[in-house]
């Protein structure tokens, strides 16, 4: 699974908020199912950062979010990121989509 987090940042503060999101890379891809992660900026837009990391699943996503490290190094930033849906499957040829449909209570 991808999952792609947006920053608006002003260009003063872009030093500062690349060693934090360097930071915040590191210490997700020390977690159980990290796949490999990019940090990116806008050409057009330079204020707008980017991180994107590759998850096993979204299980190792979500545990790695709750982790107490990430907690304490990742998520004060992922929480400054635009408010937007942030989660995507991969999608390969063979790929059953997910559906937006209710889950089942069991």
């Amino acid at each position: 699974m991808l999952v792609v987090n947006r920053f608006r940042v002003a260009e003063d503060q872009a030093e500062r908020f690349r060693e934090e999101l360097a930071v915040a890379r590191d210490t997700l891809a020390g977690r159980p199912g990290f796949v490999d992660a990019a940090i990116g900026r806008n050409l057009d837009e330079p204020t707008l950062w980017v991180l994107q990391t590759r998850w096993r699943d979204v299980g190792s996503y979500r545990r790695a979010l709750s982790s107490y490290e990430v907690k304490l190094h990742a998520v004060p930033l992922l929480s400054r990121a635009v408010d937007e849906p942030s989660a995507y499957e991969v999608v390969t040829a063979d790929a059953e989509l997910n559906r937006d449909v209710p889950r089942e209570r069991s």
